[in-house]
């Protein structure tokens, strides 16, 4: 079987070969593939494995030997599903690979929003601690987190995890799903709000105006899950009024970031460039999850199936 790997360096910069999937079949590796040459790329492909590389109906339509996607992400909105089940080939991804990884960064975020240790340290060598009259100087609220109450919006298994961190922190925690109002409710109680749910048509632009305002002034939003739940523009304005004290973001909208993204401009605002899921370890065991799942379908018994 001809495999084709479509945007292979996220996964393999260097640190991460592809040797368990090579030897399912004859692999060719790209390591970016642009839009407008996935098909060509693709077209004698048995198996694709892409990451962000998109398959939309048009696209799966034009690829006749194409029998099997392998997303390598827990995400699978660059898949038209709808499309590769009417042609019945299935789409498998990943579900579990980053869920320490993630939930780890995640409770990084949540501590630098509460200490900013980085701008500390960045103050301290620009000489401002020297200069202090003080053994200790501080520019931020320091805040400790026990007994403060953590609303976590998609409890799976990276929104548990997150929680079993945060509770031997001390902090309280609240969960919420699809449930709007429930979500609502829980915003408005807590003292920070981490998102951990998928992207769906429902809660596209969730993070807006109106759940901001719900928000306690002195709360901390944390976004490590898809940039499109987040109406850009109205957290900025909310950082920008004060509505919310701080966030952080380790996901936008569009990808790479743009440089005219409201968020590079707004105040008390830490973006990372979706680096959550990036430890080695996590990428090892994508790449292994990877070739079961290439290797499952071989064997006729696919798994981790999304389209079934």
């Amino acid at each position: 079987m001809k495999i084709v790997v479509l945007d292979g360096h996220t996964l393999n910069p260097s640190d991460n070969p592809w040797d368990a999937v090579a030897a399912l079949g004859e692999l060719a590796i790209h390591d970016y593939t642009p839009a407008e040459q996935v098909v060509e790329r693709s077209l004698d492909a048995d198996i694709v494995v892409t990451n962000k590389a998109v398959f939309s109906g048009e696209v799966i339509g034009k690829l006749p030997k194409l029998r099997f996607i392998a997303v390598t992400a827990t995400g699978y909105n660059i898949v038209d599903i709808a499309a590769a089940r009417a042609r019945g080939i299935p789409v498998s991804n990943v579900p579990e690979y980053s869920t320490d990884s993630v939930a780890q960064f995640t409770t990084a975020l949540i501590l630098e929003l509460a200490h900013r240790i980085g701008h500390h340290s960045d103050a301290v060598h620009a000489g401002t601690w020297s200069k202090n009259l003080d053994f200790s100087f501080w520019d931020t609220p320091q805040v400790e987190l026990r007994g403060k109450t953590l609303a976590i919006i998609g409890y799976g298994k990276i929104g548990k995890r997150v929680g079993e961190i945060a509770e031997a922190l001390g902090m309280k925690i609240f969960t919420a799903g699809r449930d709007l109002t429930k979500v609502r409710e829980v915003v408005a109680q807590a003292d920070v709000v981490t998102f951990h749910c998928p992207l769906t048509d429902a809660n596209k632009g969730i993070v807006n105006r109106e759940l901001l305002s719900l928000m306690k002034p002195t709360a901390f939003l944390i976004n490590a899950a898809r940039g499109g739940l987040v109406v850009e523009q109205d957290l900025a304005d909310a950082l920008n009024a004060g509505t919310i004290a701080g966030a952080a973001v380790d996901v936008v909208s569009v990808e790479p970031i743009k440089a005219d993204n409201p968020l590079l401009k707004a105040k008390n605002c830490i973006i990372t460039p979706h680096i959550a899921w990036a430890s080695l370890a996590a990428r090892q065991r994508l790449m292994q999850s990877t070739a079961e799942n290439i290797r499952a379908f071989q064997s006729g018994k696919p798994v981790n199936v999304i389209n079934p």
